[in-house]
């Protein structure tokens, strides 16, 4: 059995000091000292910056590429963000410091029509989870404006990761204000405990579709891998990190992955609704062959544990659907129920198709929300980043940012609006 504890400490507030820190609910930044990290990477240009966005005031973020949540291992093997900033000890034990309340922002022009909007208020804050947190922006640019996208990205997002870690790091002798303890039983005692309940475990699909479209475990660009077990706790903790350029409304963010609700919620009901075995991380495949190849290998692994029932996200929309429908009908015929959870790419008006692909036995399916509904988000009386991207990102077009300051888009170009992991702020109910 591993166990792992959450030492998260309330972020109530941020300001910019001499020190970095933390004391009565405000997380302080020495911006000198943090752009200084950041710096030291060739392949980010001189004209950095760093800026404060918290809930309810005026300000627009965009373009976002990722959101990540600031953690430092305070005990236990292996250190956060394992394989990238870290070596590639096994993660999921120990006591990690949280600074809850609190995100980190990576924006800039990289993709340009595949990163998103933030609002701190209005009616776009409400479609965002990320409204509600303090979040420490990074405006980030490369050093050569004809760089690689590749190496742009990846320059990215280790100045996420970085910031995420020296700001928790910086606070690493605070007293957290409290303190939540997860454990996880061993495959030899899952398979015998709880007898009277369904065996169920999570496949967990992730963006793995290259040319910017990558997820990374331990790591790992997770395209380059065979479906494989992997403990909740070992998400819970960071070993899965974002690498993704993919409409906002749907990307599965580092903060997303770190909190990921449906782990969270089968954690809750492990023991009394069901016996929670464990997680299958696979991929999402551009060829039909891998397509295959890789729906066949995870529904397999679910064979073997004798699941009673699985749990399938996906990331994306489109291309991933078919990975999703072929996970979903090859487990059911292993005589696994499946629940999918994805989102809705159904016209603006609602009446046009809503996936790409499905199939009789995805009869159990949780909508996210529709990312083609239109939104018109007023104008904000501060914007961090470049206010014209919104006329090129995804779900928006030739003339969504209007003179006012106001844009208009489509539900796409919000970050995390229709979260296939469930990690967003939109909800339904039957009439």
């Amino acid at each position: 059995m591993t166990k792992l504890e959450l030492h998260k400490l309330d972020v109530k507030n941020l300001k910019f000091a001499d020190k970095t820190g933390f004391a009565d609910g405000v997380l302080s930044v020495n911006k000198a000292e943090l752009l200084a990290l950041i710096s030291e990477d060739p392949l980010l240009g001189k004209n950095l910056d760093i800026d404060l966005a918290v809930p309810g005031q005026s300000v627009r973020v965009m373009p976002v590429k990722d959101v990540i949540e600031p953690r430092w291992k305070i005990e236990g093997s292996g250190q956060v963000f394992p394989g990238l900033l870290s070596g590639v000890e096994t993660v999921g034990e120990g006591k990690t410091l949280v600074l809850s309340g609190c995100a980190v922002l990576t924006a800039g022009k990289l993709v340009r029509f595949q990163e998103g909007i933030i609002d701190m208020t209005g009616p776009g804050a409400e479609y965002t989870p990320y409204s509600k947190t303090c979040n420490v922006v990074l405006v980030l640019e490369p050093s050569d404006p004809n760089m690689d996208k590749h190496d742009y990205e990846t320059a990215c997002r280790i100045a996420g990761l970085k910031t995420a870690a020296y700001l928790a790091k910086a606070c690493a002798d605070v007293k957290a204000d409290c303190i939540e303890k997860y454990q996880f039983e061993n495959l030899r005692d899952s398979m015998n405990n709880f007898p009277e309940l369904p065996k169920v475990g999570y496949l967990y699909m992730l963006q793995t579709q290259g040319l910017l479209h990558d997820t990374y475990l331990y790591g790992v660009d997770v395209k380059k891998i065979l479906p494989t077990l992997i403990s909740p706790l070992e998400v819970m903790d960071g070993a899965i990190v974002s690498g993704n350029c993919v409409s906002a409304c749907d990307k599965n963010s580092t903060y997303s992955h770190q909190n990921n609700p449906v782990i969270a919620d089968m954690l809750k009901r492990h023991g009394k609704d069901f016996n929670f075995v464990g997680c299958i991380v696979t991929n999402e495949n551009v060829t039909l062959a891998d397509k295959k190849r890789s729906s066949s290998y995870a529904t397999k692994l679910a064979g073997m544990l004798g699941l009673d029932g699985l749990i399938i996200t996906e990331e994306g929309f489109g291309n991933p659907d078919a990975d999703l429908i072929m996970n979903c009908w090859k487990a059911e015929k292993l005589g696994i129920k499946t629940a999918l959870l994805t989102d809705e790419y159904a016209g603006q008006d609602g009446a046009s198709q809503s996936l790409a692909d499905s199939c009789p036995e995805g009869d159990a399916c949780v909508t996210a929300g529709n990312a083609n509904e239109v939104i018109t988000l007023p104008p904000m009386e501060k914007v961090i980043g470049y206010p014209n991207e919104a006329n090129v990102i995804a779900g928006g077009w030739n003339g969504s940012l209007a003179p006012d300051g106001s844009i208009t888009v489509e539900l796409q170009a919000i970050t995390g609006a229709t979260s296939e992991l469930g990690y967003t702020k939109l909800g339904a109910y039957t009439l």
